[in-house]
């Protein structure tokens, strides 16, 4: 194995990891803000955008992200709707994860039993405040698991936007084996670069559940 080539190349599979972390940070932050306004909308029974979101979720999570990914890049072009790769990544990222994150946020709803909402209410809170001081808290703690995954899922599904000719992790390892014939180093470098993105995401998220529950979120009013 080359040590020379690995750290000729290393520069190329950092700009990878910049790529996918700004790919994910805002495909991340749109999934959760899709998600949570789809999962109090099921959780409220809103009539007609109940159906819209539950008709959402089942369209984002039974089609992959390469077939979303097609239809923005290649097949919008064609009725005169055209994005940057970028955009395109983002929004296909934010389409499939929404679903995710709204059954994620609903799991976390479901678990707070009703007393607590009617106790809520006793008090004299109002909706939103009930929502902000009552539901939220506790749905993050008992969904952040599941948001957790989805995080760590979304970013390893990134793997598929080179398909949109964005240079990603996958891409310049495929790149650079097609190039230099250089599987070994190149697949190490692969690994080592997705390592770096999920073992501290990974961490993080632990640290972030284990604060939730040591600060009693989940107990009773």
């Amino acid at each position: 194995m080359s040590q020379t080539f690995i750290i000729q190349f290393i520069p190329l599979y950092i700009d990878a990891i910049i790529l996918v972390l700004k790919l994910c940070f805002f495909g991340v932050l749109y999934s959760l803000v899709i998600g949570f306004f789809c999962a109090l909308v099921r959780y409220y029974r809103v009539p007609a955008l109940k159906r819209l979101c539950g008709a959402y979720i089942e369209l984002s999570r039974n089609t992959p992200l390469l077939i979303q990914l097609f239809l923005l890049y290649f097949g919008l072009p064609r009725i005169g709707i055209t994005f940057t790769s970028f955009t395109c990544a983002v929004v296909g990222l934010s389409f499939l994860g929404g679903s995710y994150m709204a059954e994620a946020f609903r799991g976390g709803f479901e678990a707070i039993s009703k007393g607590q909402i009617e106790a809520g209410l006793s008090i004299g809170l109002s909706q939103p405040q009930l929502i902000r001081f009552v539901v939220l808290p506790q749905a993050l703690a008992v969904s952040m698991s599941a948001l957790a995954a989805n995080v760590l899922f979304l970013i390893k599904e990134t793997g598929v936007v080179s398909i949109i000719a964005l240079s990603d992790l996958i891409a310049v390892a495929r790149q650079l084996i097609g190039m230099y014939y250089k599987t070994n180093e190149s697949l190490v470098l692969l690994v080592a670069g997705y390592l770096v993105l999920l073992l501290p995401l990974s961490f993080l998220f632990r640290f972030a559940e284990r604060r939730l529950r040591f600060a009693g979120f989940g107990h009773s009013l």
